[in-house]
């Protein structure tokens, strides 16, 4: 290369190095014929440090968008078609069964059932969408005084989008298994007309006078939206401006991530079913601490436009329900790539009420809960002991959400300066604070985060082997650190009651974690253990 260049530009070796460093100063090393005198060219277009940059906010994202498939995007919808029985990217519906037996008439035994038995309610006429609505709105008025599950309870836009439910029910037009069925949002998505809070008391009157992509495709599902719920302080933990979370089977409690309130509202009943987000842990987390059944899916499956950005490259919309089923039928009805979130894609999903176990490779980790195992095996499965999975993290989410939030950080005025600590009275920390949020980031050099970037990848290929032909495999831990730094999807599942004596009694979870979207793969298979078990019908009592 260096003497294709001495001969091209006709100079000596020692003036080419000196060509070349200044070259390299300007990233403008190249075998031009014209060399350096090209960058004089009034036409040429240069970078100016007087040309104004365009202002940016939280969401824009980057140019270059995470792709969880190592082999990339064309290799992964090639994988798609080929093989494929008719169209990959096919919609397949989930049927709901007619209701048999005696309607209840309980509020609460109706607030409690799960998302498909009430659309079979609703769909069958057994009771309106104003009316479940009503029931909803009661409870969570009720109840989030004590578990602070709620920022914004929007009765004005439920009771509208109820009517128009029933309405469109009374014309022969059911829109399908969500069509009437009341629920709520983590408060991190835009609502046209309500409070976007981010869990922030900075910014608890910022009005987004628009409808995240989720909640417009819900809508259009037919269900209705009756609550903003509460979202830890920029999506960090259960504690927001008016306080902390509680998990309603023991509301000493917090509920634990920063989905704290679709967690808390959905297990007590409030909405039948919730919308969290998950960056390292947000789904997963509150879920099992809430005796919830959960899908945080593969990165990439739902858009993510209209929500608070934590990072472009880690964060992923899931469904917070009170079954499995139920998380099927409402990842069914979201899913699917969007223009405005570059990341998105869309990929097969085809639920299973009733898979064969037996052709499904299913392996478990050591901390996998030995009775959630048996009963896989007792249903027809073969679990197989996982090899040892990869570690590895990145410095993804501290760079990027410093950058998502730097027209936060940059307008902020310096902190006081805080007088220096007694050793002994902070417990022998001596002067050490803790570091605003979104800094640590800024502090990275561009080149540490490319390195980082590609030591990910690294990892994602150790993933991809370590996983080699299983489906899917059950972790006791949720291996959340891991698993958000590949992209892989995960289900969240009681599997029994908890025994400590000195704490209420709540459910114990597990977590299947499944090859990349393999998303309908762990939803059948967790279905089918719910199928023939009953801990996913428990719920607490708030009285």
């Amino acid at each position: 290369m260096m003497r294709r260049c001495e001969e091209a530009n006709g100079i000596r070796r020692r003036d080419f190095f000196k060509l070349a460093a200044v070259a390299a100063a300007s990233s403008a090393v190249g075998c031009s014929p014209r060399g350096s005198q090209e960058r004089d060219e009034p036409n040429s277009q240069t970078f100016s440090e007087d040309a104004p940059l365009r202002p940016l906010g939280n969401g824009e994202p980057p140019a270059f968008q995470f792709q969880a498939y190592p082999g990339g995007t064309g290799a992964l919808i090639e994988k798609l078609w080929v093989g494929a029985d008719g169209n990959p990217f096919e919609s397949y519906p989930i049927a709901i069964p007619t209701w048999e037996g005696e309607v209840p008439t309980r509020p609460e035994e109706i607030a409690f059932l799960p998302v498909h038995r009430l659309s079979a309610l609703i769909r069958d006429r057994h009771i309106s969408p104003v009316d479940l609505t009503e029931i909803y709105l009661e409870r969570i008025k009720r109840f989030d005084p004590v578990l602070l599950c709620a920022v914004t309870i929007l009765e004005g836009r439920a009771r509208e989008e109820a009517q128009q439910a029933e309405i469109d029910l009374q014309a022969g037009d059911w829109h399908g298994p969500l069509h009437g069925i009341p629920y709520g949002v983590k408060d991190l998505f835009s609502v046209t007309g309500a409070p976007t809070t981010w869990g922030s008391e900075d910014f608890q009157d910022q009005i987004i006078d628009e409808d995240a992509e989720v909640v417009i495709r819900l809508r259009e599902a037919g269900a209705v939206l009756i609550a903003k719920l509460a979202t830890g302080h920029f999506a960090s933990g259960d504690n927001w401006y008016r306080g902390q979370t509680k998990n309603p089977w023991n509301p000493e409690q917090g509920s634990s991530g920063s989905s704290a309130g679709p967690a808390s509202a959905t297990a007590a009943g409030c909405v039948a079913f919730g919308i969290g987000t998950e960056t390292q842990g947000s789904i997963v987390s509150p879920a099992r601490r809430c005796g919830l059944s959960a899908l945080r899916p593969t990165f990439g499956r739902i858009s993510r436009y209209g929500g608070m950005v934590l990072s472009w490259s880690m964060d992923k919309i899931g469904p917070m329900c009170r079954t499995v089923e139920d998380c099927a039928l409402v990842f069914n009805t979201i899913h699917g790539a969007d223009e405005k979130d570059p990341a998105t894609l869309t990929a097969p999903f085809d639920f299973e009420r009733a898979p064969d176990l037996s052709v499904l490779r299913i392996g478990f980790t050591e901390d996998a809960p030995e009775a959630f195992v048996d009963k896989l095996r007792e249903l027809g499965a073969d679990p197989i002991p996982m090899v040892e999975l990869p570690d590895g993290n990145s410095n993804s989410l501290g760079v990027e959400s410093a950058a998502a939030f730097d027209f936060w950080v940059s307008t902020r005025p310096e902190p006081e300066p805080q007088p220096e600590p007694d050793p002994e009275s902070s417990g022998g920390r001596g002067g050490r604070r803790r570091r605003p949020r979104f800094t640590g980031g800024r502090e990275v050099l561009a080149l540490d985060y490319v390195q980082s970037q590609r030591r990910r990848h690294l990892l994602m290929k150790e993933m991809a082997q370590s996983m080699g032909d299983f489906d899917m495999f059950v972790t006791g831990s949720g291996q959340v650190r891991l698993t958000n730094q590949t992209g892989h999807p995960a289900v969240v599942v009681p599997y029994g009651i908890s025994e400590d004596e000195d704490s209420p009694k709540q459910p114990v979870c597990t977590t299947i974690v499944g090859a990349l979207f393999a998303d309908d793969k762990i939803l059948s298979v967790a279905h089918a253990y719910q199928a023939a078990t009953e801990w996913h019908l428990r719920h607490p009592d708030l009285a």
